[in-house]
């Protein structure tokens, strides 16, 4: 009876069916990138033979993300969310097919990966911020938890399975096959968003400004006149530097030179760290409201600043996935937390330009904070960065609680 309640209780946002809807799409969509992201990775060994090429891909696609945030949030604020949702599943579906088309007649060459990824790039600028403003537009605030909980369940499951099924389409029928699938998802993605249409007028912001850049102003006004806000985007820019350059740049370092293995115990972290989020994401999916939401969420990153200490202090590989397992869980403690918070505190019709905010701040400094990752955990050694890492994450949180804005948040 009790595991009956638990699950009902996490799914109840699915009984709103715009939701459902939506959620449902992004789902399939979600599961298509991951195919795309395989087959994407493999096409570009194959053409070039290089790792900087990848590389490169990622920095076409980060840079006018973030240039375009800022214009991302005030539109998404001026217009119709579920509008500017299904334009860019849309507008991603034909790209993505014309590269399926041009893969399958051996006529794709990288000048058209770069430009489709910039594309990308630019649309996520719109996407991100129109889907996490959305959700509280067609949910009743006693459902945010568990809308946000299915979200990041979402997200973690296809990340788990999601690249191994790529990875076996690509072996059976080739990177053509991966990216015909992906547009087909963006496809099927903008079909469930049709019937929120209906719901345009009702959702979309009633007032409309005079300029783009008094909006612009005026969102920045909000988050700078509201300390939980600035104070949180500021100290996360750092912490996304200080946790996740670690485990992102240096955690195959480590595993090889610190504790002697081999990939496949690389892939027991990252499944680990995904399972902590899964679990957590059914746990917090349950509440209807949060208490205490500054301390809960803040103590979450601490106690995941923790687990990256460990992972660099030891040399057991059950410990160390152990600490992963606590950094997935704590760090969705803060994530699932966070965005509540934003979607429930925020003025619905400013909550595009502070979620672009928030997305910049987060994006901001992570090239330069994975470029130097990397040079230090070659000057140093991994465990160390991982040590060094985990303890500046620590004392950034410890800072964040001292202020009363956030032990006071609730």
């Amino acid at each position: 009876m009790t595991d009956r309640v638990i699950r009902v209780s996490l799914l109840r946002a699915l009984r709103v069916r715009p939701f459902a809807l939506m959620w449902g799409g992004q789902t399939i969509s979600r599961l298509g990138d991951a195919l795309y992201r395989v087959a994407l990775a493999w096409w570009v060994l194959q053409k070039t033979g290089s790792a900087g090429a990848m590389g490169m891909v990622l920095v076409f696609t980060t840079l006018p993300m973030l240039l375009f945030l800022l214009i991302g949030g005030v539109a998404v604020d001026r217009f119709s969310r579920a509008k500017v949702m299904l334009v860019s599943d849309a507008l991603r579906g034909v790209l993505v097919a014309g590269m399926a088309w041009l893969a399958w007649a051996d006529r794709l060459q990288m000048g058209y990966v770069y430009a489709l990824a910039a594309v990308f790039g630019f649309v996520s600028a719109f996407f991100q911020p129109a889907y996490q403003a959305l959700v509280p537009d067609i949910v009743p605030p006693d459902e945010l938890p568990s809308a946000n909980a299915l979200t990041s369940l979402s997200r973690q499951l296809v990340g788990i399975g999601g690249p191994a099924l790529g990875a076996s389409l690509v072996a059976l029928g080739g990177t053509t096959v991966a990216f015909a699938l992906d547009a087909l998802s963006f496809a099927l993605a903008a079909v469930c968003l049709l019937p929120l249409l209906r719901l345009a007028e009702a959702i979309a912001p009633a007032t409309q400004r005079a300029s783009m850049l008094g909006e612009l102003r005026a969102g920045l006004a909000l988050v700078f006149a509201t300390p939980w806000l600035w104070i949180t985007i500021a100290l996360f820019s750092l912490v996304n530097v200080t946790e996740g350059g670690p485990m992102a740049v240096g955690l195959p370092l480590l595993v090889q030179d610190h504790y002697g293995a081999d990939v496949g115990a690389l892939g027991i972290f990252f499944s680990v760290m995904s399972l902590g989020s899964v679990l957590t994401a059914v746990w917090l999916g349950r509440a209807h409201a949060w208490r205490q939401r500054g301390v809960r969420a803040y103590g979450g990153a601490l106690i995941g600043g923790v687990a990256v200490m460990v992972i660099g202090l030891t040399t057991s590989l059950p410990i160390g996935w152990s600490a992963a397992f606590v950094n997935g869980a704590a760090l969705a403690v803060f994530g699932l937390i966070w965005t509540n918070t934003l979607q429930e505190m925020v003025p619905r019709d400013m909550l595009g330009r502070v979620v672009s905010v928030d997305m910049l701040g987060s994006f901001v400094l992570l090239p330069i904070g994975y470029a130097l990752t990397g040079w230090l955990a070659d000057q140093i050694g991994p465990a160390p960065v991982f040590v060094i890492g985990g303890a500046l994450t620590v004392a950034l949180m410890a800072l964040g609680l001292a202020h009363p804005a956030i032990r006071h948040l609730d």
